[in-house]
């Protein structure tokens, strides 16, 4: 499977070029174009009832993929999800997993699995609406991101605090952990809310921005108009 990012590093696009029989999966509504010879099929990531349930008491997030195939001929199709930003692979390998965004996965081939049921990380972001995935298998993930992707290299002890919003993957070889950023006075004046501490080795990827303050920045300027019709 062929590829190429376009339009680096503000408005991304990711371009796969399909043989006949080859196929990717992508998050559900990625999609900007394709080749009509290409046929779609939208799945849910879970497996079982059971799974589907577990995510609903987890704070009710899904999570659809569209699987496009190749038919007889080969052809393009074109993903981007964020609405400014990066896209940037990902190679999973054995002993090579990650811990991702679910908000930043954007595209993987056959062999990635993105297990959906693992809890490790969702106990302490409960009302944050995050939910990240651990990756493993092997293949090439895509990951897409708000912003520009800020990528650090940690040895092995080295620590790095990362705002929970701007965090986007890390290697699984890393120990984390989550907590209030600073005291409550900090956690509620700051408008950080939690942070995650990460331990190394591995390698952490941020993006530069964050949607939750791009919804603070929108709702500030059309406030003011909200609550004048209210009236």
């Amino acid at each position: 499977m062929k590829y190429e990012i376009r339009y680096k590093p503000s408005f991304s696009l990711l371009v796969v070029t399909l043989n006949p029989g080859e196929s990717i999966t992508a998050e559900a509504g990625a999609m900007t174009y394709m080749h009509p010879s290409i046929t779609v099929s939208t799945r849910k990531r879970e497996k079982s009832l059971l799974g589907s349930l577990g995510l609903s008491l987890l704070g009710g997030q899904s999570f659809f993929v569209t699987d496009y195939t190749a038919g007889n001929e080969a052809g393009d199709a074109a993903f981007s999800a964020a609405p400014l930003g990066d896209v940037d692979t990902l190679q999973i390998g054995p002993g090579k997993g990650y811990i991702i965004q679910k908000a930043s996965y954007l595209a993987a081939e056959r062999g990635v699995d993105l297990d959906m049921k693992w809890e490790g990380f969702t106990k302490g972001l409960f009302g944050q609406g995050l939910l990240m995935i651990r990756v493993s298998g092997e293949g090439t993930l895509f990951i897409n991101t708000f912003g520009a992707i800020d990528k650090h290299v940690l040895k092995p002890g080295e620590k790095m605090i990362v705002d929970n919003f701007h965090l986007v993957a890390f290697s699984d070889t890393c120990q984390y952990r989550v907590t209030k950023f600073g005291g409550l006075k900090e956690t509620l004046l700051s408008g950080e809310g939690l942070v995650t501490e990460i331990t190394g080795p591995g390698e952490i990827y941020i993006q530069t921005k964050n949607v939750r303050e791009l919804a603070d920045m929108i709702w500030s300027i059309i406030e003011p108009r909200v609550q004048a019709k209210s009236r």
